[in-house]
């Protein structure tokens, strides 16, 4: 078979920087060096391109400046919110909640936090992969003092009912139980309001989800919600989190989410569109599994497995083809584990281990689509003798 370009199909994983948020990190890192605790002139210019990015940042989700505290990515937000509030509010309760298929960040915090005497119930999921509204509210209890559920679950890319949890939580009357939602795989891929509610006290973000860079992060703490600060020291970021700002990066950030908020429409529709071809294709296969939906999913990620075919070799077989793709999460995908959401909704061990995942960008084409199904229906051919 003829070498073709390069196709990558990970963008849950990381996306590639826009040349327009490298171009800026390279500018302010050359020029703009100064730091902003500085007192002189040059502390002065990065502080007002700190104050520029945040409220940039800020604008774009359709919040105050004052919400926006930098962080290192995705990882360390979830911990600081899940230890720093869990902490913070300790004299009042100790009992969380968080649903069964989050991120190791929430569900390994959450974990560590048993061992500080503290109490972890986990919200299950129907088959499909979504929260059980219903049974996460019978788990409430009067000294529940958080409750976190991701946005968009990284495995299958089923959209959670955030809307549902917060009417859940006003109608409940629950003002005291902080609610954090991790928008990792969220932002910029499906409208904020889906999941950055009112009722909303914490969010998680990651630039190199949405074409910024590695690195760095942010977190939206609703003005006046209090957190204990994970890291201690010079005072950065309102005394929130100490260390000196990763400026260059955090400007890279504010320019690739204004660009990626500015092409969320064409995202949807593009991404929508290749993921519906792809999937009307693989159901045709009797081997094949779906275990991603259309409805209530996001637009851009699709998991699959062939029976009896483990998912790490499917990946391998495509990147013969130099075709990327991924097992379910990429962060636990080289532990060989199999996906946890899988087996959160009841999906057989067996099943879960087949399970491979697509995740597109706007940036994909048909001709990419094409030549994706025609790959597979070698790779499916070629499996055959192990199924």
């Amino acid at each position: 078979m003829e070498r073709f370009k390069m196709i990558y199909f990970d963008n849950s994983a990381t996306t590639k920087p826009y040349p327009e948020a490298l171009a800026t990190y390279t500018e302010v890192a050359s020029k703009i060096w100064g730091n902003p605790s500085s007192l002189h002139s040059l502390g002065n210019q990065a502080t007002r391109l700190l104050d520029a990015s945040r409220r940039q940042i800020a604008e774009l989700l359709g919040k105050s400046s004052q919400e926006i505290f930098f962080t290192s990515g995705g990882t360390e937000g979830d911990n600081w919110v899940i230890k720093g509030v869990a902490f913070e509010k300790a004299r009042y309760g100790k009992h969380i909640i968080v649903s069964a298929i989050e991120h190791p960040a929430v569900k390994e915090s959450a974990l560590w936090l048993t061992q500080q005497g503290f109490e972890v119930d986990f919200a299950s999921v129907d088959k499909k992969g979504f929260v059980d509204v219903e049974k996460l509210a019978t788990l409430i209890r009067p000294d529940t003092t958080l409750i976190s559920v991701m946005a968009i679950n990284n495995e299958i890319g089923s959209v959670q009912p955030i809307v549902a949890i917060s009417e859940l939580l006003a109608v409940a009357d629950k003002p005291t139980i902080s609610f954090h939602v991790d928008a990792v795989q969220a932002m910029a891929k499906i409208p904020t309001e889906n999941y950055l509610t009112d009722r909303v006290d914490f969010a998680t973000f990651s630039s190199h989800k949405f074409h910024g860079l590695r690195g760095v992060g942010f977190v939206y703490i609703k003005s006046g919600k209090k957190i204990s600060p994970l890291l201690n020291g010079g005072g950065q970021e309102s005394d929130k989190r100490s260390t000196t700002e990763n400026l260059a990066g955090i400007a890279a950030t504010a320019k690739a989410l204004r660009i990626s908020m500015e092409n969320l429409e064409t995202f949807t529709t593009r991404t929508a569109k290749m993921k519906e071809i792809i999937l009307e294709e693989l159901a045709k296969y009797p081997d094949v599994t779906i275990f991603s939906g259309i409805d209530e999913f996001a637009p851009h990620i699709l998991t699959f497995g062939i029976k009896g075919v483990r998912g790490e070799v499917v990946v391998h077989a495509f990147e013969e083809y130099d075709i990327y793709i991924s097992t379910t999460s990429a962060c636990s995908s080289k532990a060989g584990k199999p996906a946890g959401t899988l087996i959160a909704m009841g999906v057989e061990k067996s099943l879960a281990q087949t399970a491979v995942r697509i995740s597109l960008d706007a940036d994909n084409d048909m001709s990419q689509m094409e030549q994706f199904l025609t790959t597979f229906k070698i790779i499916y051919e070629k499996t055959r003798k192990v199924r």
